[in-house]
């Protein structure tokens, strides 16, 4: 099965003479990689993510690929008739789990999130915030090639926000491809592969002099690699700056987010890394500036 997703000429209009939202989208999103799409309200950012999930199809053009696919919508349905432990659990039934194996896997997903306390609790009565991390949970209850997030992070606390973007870390870490919308500029800045703004229906990439530059929280991670040893090239791809500071030390820096990710590709690389040290890059830059 093909897990790249590709998008050829593709159009979508809503009705026989509606206006077109989308026309002319060329698109390819390959396994391992992060991709952001901008762009003000009404340009058909959410359209484009539905296509790319196939719950809309294209008025013209053609998609290529079929990898398995899970979305989150920016607002989650809350009218489902089950607890929120129990509609994961049927969907991880779907999935092709047993019961009991389902139901842990809905259970330490809702955990993994901070939604333990409501795990009971029907999905009519979950606030904004906890419904929106069960649509997180069972996103990636599916195991997905391709995540796609429209608005993934609105209504969730500042943990969840900080476990979304490990997840995401480790979808594209594991050989799978994320695509996401977010008002907060900010979000996963500097990580994303490629980002596109979606401007009169059409769909631009922007230059490395457009995107927004890293910000927020950094990890430093200092490496010492085997005789003649080179970076994996998931280390490579995952970190934001990589630097041979004396033959065979790298000083690598990441987004804290994406730290636990770095830190096990390198150890389980063959041969393996030595850590040398982990810290915050705040704190190691004001301790050298001292």
């Amino acid at each position: 099965m093909e897990r790249a997703l590709q998008l050829t000429n593709v159009g979508r209009r809503y009705g026989l003479r509606g206006p077109w939202v989308l026309r002319g989208i060329n698109l390819t999103l390959p396994p391992g990689t992060l991709t952001r799409i901008e762009g003000p309200n009404g340009t058909g950012k959410s359209t484009l993510l539905r296509v790319l999930a196939r719950l809309d199809s294209p008025s013209e053009g053609k998609i290529k690929g079929h990898p398995r696919t899970a979305y989150v919508p920016e607002r989650f349905p809350s009218t489902l008739p089950f607890t929120a432990l129990g509609y994961l659990t049927h969907l991880a039934t779907i999935h092709g789990l047993t019961r009991a194996s389902a139901q842990l896997a809905a259970s330490d997903t809702l955990d993994r999130f901070g939604a333990t306390p409501y795990a009971h609790t029907p999905m009519a009565h979950l606030s904004k915030g906890s419904s929106q991390k069960v649509a997180v949970a069972q996103a990636l209850l599916a195991d997905p090639e391709l995540l796609v997030l429209d608005e993934a992070w609105t209504g969730l606390d500042a943990d969840a926000r900080a476990e979304l973007e490990r997840a995401v870390a480790e979808r594209t870490a594991a050989g799978g491809a994320v695509v996401f919308v977010d008002h907060d500029p900010n979000r996963l800045a500097g990580v994303p592969d490629a980002t596109y703004a979606v401007h009169e229906g059409g769909l631009h990439r922007r230059t490395t002099d457009d995107t927004v530059t890293p910000t927020g929280p950094h990890t430093t991670v200092v490496v010492q690699g085997p005789p003649g040893g080179r970076l994996p090239e998931d280390a490579l791809r995952t970190a934001t700056t990589a630097d041979e500071t004396t033959p065979g030390i790298y000083r690598l820096t990441v987004p804290a987010s994406h730290s636990d990710v770095l830190l096990r590709t390198l150890l389980t690389a063959r041969p393996s890394w030595h850590v040398v040290s982990v810290g915050d890059e705040t704190d190691e830059t004001e301790e050298g500036g001292r």
